[in-house]
């Protein structure tokens, strides 16, 4: 079975109206097919910022590199929320059967505005976005991406006060 490690992050900032957590809408590849389809795809499905680790890179630095070509900001780590252990088969090409790790990283929002990213990453990413952190494990379409949000509502439970005296 392949395998293949990424690394990805929640990215908060604190707003006059809570915190907020960046997300991404992926590009559906189904939405440019000229086959017949049964159903649309679903709207406004959301995802955290991730990507495949680089040769020569540590998760920490994929996370951040990540965050910036999918959103358009940078951030500041804060804490490791997890390791994401899931298999998904291939739906191109070979369709073969990937044993997955993801790592995700706490990160603090520092600079940039959202969705400012170059245009060769519109293949991947739609759009970028702030949505309110709480419920936003609703909106989120991967189980195990929806759990690490949990952990960093958590994590910003314990330690709001020390994140909120560095942001805007």
């Amino acid at each position: 079975m392949v395998r293949e490690i990424s690394a990805g992050g929640v990215v908060v900032r604190h707003t006059p109206e809570g915190w907020m957590v960046a997300v991404i809408e992926p590009q559906r590849e189904d939405s440019t097919s000229t086959a017949p389809s049964r159903k649309k795809p679903p709207k406004g499905i959301f995802a955290l910022p991730k990507g495949l680790v680089d040769e020569g890179e540590g998760a920490k630095e994929t996370a951040v590199r990540e965050i910036f070509e999918e959103t358009g900001i940078t951030a500041g780590l804060v804490a490791k929320l997890a390791d994401i252990k899931y298999v998904y088969v291939r739906s191109w090409g070979d369709k073969e059967r990937v044993f997955k790790i993801v790592t995700f990283y706490l990160f603090s929002y520092q600079s940039g505005n959202i969705d400012e990213i170059a245009p060769e990453m519109r293949i991947e990413v739609k759009r970028a976005s702030w949505i309110p952190l709480e419920g936003a494990e609703r909106k989120l379409a991967y189980r195990g991406e929806r759990d690490v949000v949990r952990r960093a509502q958590e994590y910003l439970k314990a330690h709001s006060e020390e994140l909120a005296l560095g942001a805007d």
